[in-house]
């Protein structure tokens, strides 16, 4: 009796943790991504934009 109570506790066990090695399993499946300061770059336009850009905007009021 004792090899076949350990044996459906063990099978319960197994049933019960199955989700959570399936989520540990889904979670290194996803790639790392790496903090890339130039992809987050939010300070606007520069100099060379607001020139090229002044003389549309002149041309247009005109």
């Amino acid at each position: 009796m004792r090899a076949s109570s350990s044996t459906a506790i063990v099978t319960l066990l197994r049933r019960a943790a199955e989700p959570l090695f399936k989520f540990l399993a889904w979670i290194g499946e996803e790639p790392i991504s790496v903090y890339r300061p130039e992809a987050h770059n939010m300070r606007g336009p520069g100099p060379a934009w607001r020139a090229r850009h002044a003389q549309q905007s002149q041309a247009s009021m005109r």
